[in-house]
């Protein structure tokens, strides 16, 4: 009786890491998808600034701005899109599980220490 509420504890565990998982994705498209409405608003006000109130008309600023911003969004694109594959949810649990087996060894290690120095018999005759 107690195995299947673990086993249903569980899945239920990892359909809500899914979840998770699924909601933060989301959340990451929907920011690029916002940051390029942004930007592509943004170099057509910048190219009216620059051209139609004539704002520095004698240098073409806006295609250094509109050229670095593109740049910040290359990255924001390679970001969601290629980074959160390499690095997504397969990796996240194996380096969670890697850091959860070095802290069980420094547990092991840190009870021999101790078993070493202050060994059960000699705390035990003491007493008596």
């Amino acid at each position: 009786m107690f195995t299947k509420n673990k086993k249903k504890s569980l899945i239920e565990l990892e359909q809500h890491e899914l979840l998770e998982h699924a909601q933060t994705r989301i959340k990451q498209k929907k920011r690029l998808y916002s940051h390029f409405v942004v930007f592509l608003i943004g170099s057509v006000f910048l190219i009216i600034i620059n051209k139609i109130l004539k704002y520095g008309v004698e240098y073409n600023w806006f295609v250094w701005a509109i050229t670095f911003w593109a740049f910040l969004f290359a990255i924001h694109v390679f970001n969601v899109f290629v980074t959160t594959k390499f690095m997504g949810l397969e990796w996240e649990r194996t380096q969670r599980e890697k850091l959860v087996q070095k802290q069980k060894q420094k547990i092991a290690e840190l009870q021999k220490e101790i078993e070493t120095e202050f060994p059960l018999s000699n705390i035990n005759k003491k007493k008596e």
